[in-house]
């Protein structure tokens, strides 16, 4: 175990602390839920900057990693797809979680083809990443009331789930000529 591998397990310690606190019955309770969000988010990029940095990258925290920040994304989305419960933080939920798994499924699917180089992770996903992390920050830290953070943190997911569609498009024309019927096994 080293220092970026400990910050990724951090992250996946830290969901089920997100989740309680979110559902605390005190006013602060939003606040709290973000607050250790943002630190787990904050993780995401240290380990990974660590894990270069160092050379410290292993194929544990590979492997962790994204599976990490997907758990994390997934448990805020449906924590305020609860708590919201409206269209305008439904669809963009629905269509970043259902976003990350057709792109995982696709590259694990391109990895078995030894192709998995064709549907790497790309700049563009840097910045729906960001317009997300911002977006969930904000959202976990509001109750769901007509304020303009709240629709600050709709717009920034609703911008993100826009993204999302975008690199997933990317990603499925880059593995098209391995998906198309015309294809020979």
């Amino acid at each position: 175990m080293n220092i970026p591998n400990i910050l990724t397990v951090l992250r996946v310690l830290l969901i089920p602390i997100i989740i309680l606190l979110f559902y605390l019955p005190f006013q602060w309770s939003y606040l709290a839920a973000s607050a250790v969000f943002t630190i787990a988010a904050i993780t995401d990029w240290l380990d990974g900057y660590l894990a270069r940095k160092l050379q410290q990258s292993t194929p544990f925290g590979a492997f962790l990693d994204p599976v990490a920040d997907k758990l994390m994304v997934a448990v805020a989305l449906v924590l305020l797809v609860e708590d919201h419960a409206n269209l305008w933080l439904t669809l963009p939920a629905t269509i970043i979680i259902g976003r990350e798994i057709v792109i995982s499924a696709l590259r694990e699917w391109m990895a078995e083809l030894g192709a998995r180089a064709q549907v790497a992770v790309s700049s563009l996903g840097k910045w729906k990443t960001a317009a997300q992390m911002v977006a969930l920050i904000i959202l976990l830290a509001n109750p769901p009331l007509a304020t303009v953070w709240v629709g600050l943190g709709y717009s920034l997911l609703i911008i993100a789930a826009g993204l999302t569609l975008w690199s997933m498009v990317n990603y499925l024309i880059a593995a098209w000529p391995h998906l198309s019927p015309t294809e020979k096994k």
